[in-house]
């Protein structure tokens, strides 16, 4: 049932003269595999093939935004009732540094920041109100989370949602967007707000969702740490088990 609801969304295989390519299912797997494990492209079963014809399966359809648009599709019969923000950091292996320099390469266009824990990549994420992710973004680990909120929550539609979030998320800017965009909010201030608003604690417990999405995502062992230099390639990885994790 999960291939049937997918299929459609991916290329058409080349059946026709010449070398037929690879069937989507297969290298679709194999994608799978790879970022379930973390294991490095060379180490892909032999049951998939040659490792460089997956991983310019996977280059050609991370370009194309592929991972992007498959979860889309599946996001987009949300429950935006409630919608949920917060971010996780994820550590960057060693591996992932030193990418070439270069239009694409440069070293600012990595998602990847230094901070007390080491290099690390933020993943924010907006869940709705079963916990289904429904937006990815991603900044350097060393982003503080209200930096990047208005851009994460600039795509999705939150006229008459309740956004909920922790006390990070409570500065003037943050709350002003949302009003501008017919929403409410239910984010706690910090102990040292001059004008503390109220908020609706038993309405703040329903927040765990997006805490529950990161736990599930943080299965996938090449999310947990990252390994990809490109942060378009970690990106399409995070789209793909989002994508997994929207079809259970």
């Amino acid at each position: 049932p999960d291939w049937e609801r997918v299929k459609e969304l991916l290329p058409p295989e080349n059946k026709g003269e010449g070398r037929p390519s690879k069937p989507n299912r297969v290298m679709l797997n194999a994608m799978l595999w790879k970022v379930k494990t973390g294991a490095p492209w060379r180490d892909l079963p032999e049951r998939f093939g040659s490792w460089k014809t997956v991983y310019s399966r996977f280059r050609l359809w991370s370009n194309d935004d592929l991972f992007q648009k498959i979860f889309e599709a599946l996001a987009s019969d949300a429950d935006l009732q409630d919608v949920s923000l917060d971010s996780t950091s994820c550590k960057v292996h060693q591996h992932a540094a030193g990418a070439k320099k270069g239009a694409e390469n440069a070293a600012t266009n990595q998602e990847i920041g230094l901070s007390r824990g080491g290099r690390n990549t933020k993943i924010h994420a907006v869940v709705d109100a079963l916990g289904n992710p429904i937006r990815l973004f991603l900044t350097p680990g060393n982003i503080h989370d209200c930096t990047a909120a208005v851009e994460v929550l600039s795509g999705v539609s939150l006229s008459g949602t309740a956004i909920l979030a922790d006390k990070a998320y409570g500065t003037v800017e943050i709350r002003t967007y949302i009003e501008s965009q017919n929403a409410t909010y239910c984010i706690p201030p910090k102990s040292n707000a001059a004008n503390p608003w109220t908020c609706d604690f038993y309405h703040y417990k329903e927040r765990h969702v997006v805490e529950c999405f990161f736990n599930k995502l943080k299965q996938f062992r090449g999310i947990a740490t990252r390994y990809d230099k490109l942060s378009r390639n970690f990106l399409s990885f995070a789209f793909l088990a989002s994508a997994m994790i929207l079809l259970k």
